[in-house]
């Protein structure tokens, strides 16, 4: 009699390998996506041109995804993903100290590799298409509230660290804030790159920051 359950166990293995190898290839997939729109912009991103970058038959792409709309809308959200688990994982490996943490968020969003042309040109070419399309505005939305709940975590932290009471719409309002000093800053430096020294748009981020929150950053990103 054979052992169902080491067959069984022998066909939830199968079931994994399969499941991580899809989710590989609808990876790629989306990767290739984000390289077609960042060079090709949006309009001549067609499912062809995808299938040729990723080096697979249009058919296989339809096989993971159904039109060109719902790959789109997956490397976008992709790509909002990566930026945020990025700036996460940058000021989760720093210092426990919440100024040394405030200070690397806004280092990290005005540093290479964030702040880079392809970004810019990714940015770009999905901007009128959330403008436009009310489910990659959906992602927007939820990545935009991600990032700025990561950045009013970090500076409710960084108020209780400095003894500061501070009420949940004050640190809403400077979240709100920072994000809008951290945007300005990233378009300038990715629309500009030769016009500024190596970590200059980060020191000035964070000089800026500081006189927002009245907290000196500078001093604990030297640390």
């Amino acid at each position: 009699m054979p052992d169902r359950t080491c067959v069984a166990g022998m066909n939830a293995q199968r079931k994994s390998f399969r499941r991580e190898g899809e989710d590989f290839r609808r990876r790629e997939l989306v990767e290739a996506t984000l390289t077609c729109i960042a060079t090709l912009g949006m309009e001549r991103t067609t499912v062809r041109e995808i299938a040729i970058k990723a080096g697979v038959t249009a058919g296989l792409i339809r096989h993971y995804f159904s039109s060109k709309e719902e790959l789109v809308l997956a490397a976008y959200s992709h790509y909002v993903g990566q930026m945020a688990a990025q700036s996460r994982q940058t000021v989760k490996g720093v210092s426990a100290n919440p100024l040394i943490q405030l200070a690397a968020f806004v280092k990290t969003n005005l540093s290479a590799p964030v702040v880079d042309q392809t970004n810019l040109s990714l940015w770009a070419s999905f901007i009128e298409t959330i403008r436009t399309n009310p489910a990659m505005a959906a992602i927007h939305l939820e990545g935009y509230h991600g990032y700025r709940s990561d950045a009013e975590a970090l500076i409710s932290a960084a108020f209780a660290s400095c003894c500061r009471a501070v009420s949940p719409e004050h640190v809403r309002r400077m979240g709100i804030s920072l994000n809008a000093i951290i945007d300005g800053l990233w378009l300038e430096g990715s629309m500009s790159q030769g016009e500024f020294a190596d970590g200059e748009l980060a020191r000035i981020g964070i000089e800026a920051a500081s006189a927002l929150l009245g907290i000196d950053l500078q001093k604990a990103d030297m640390k």
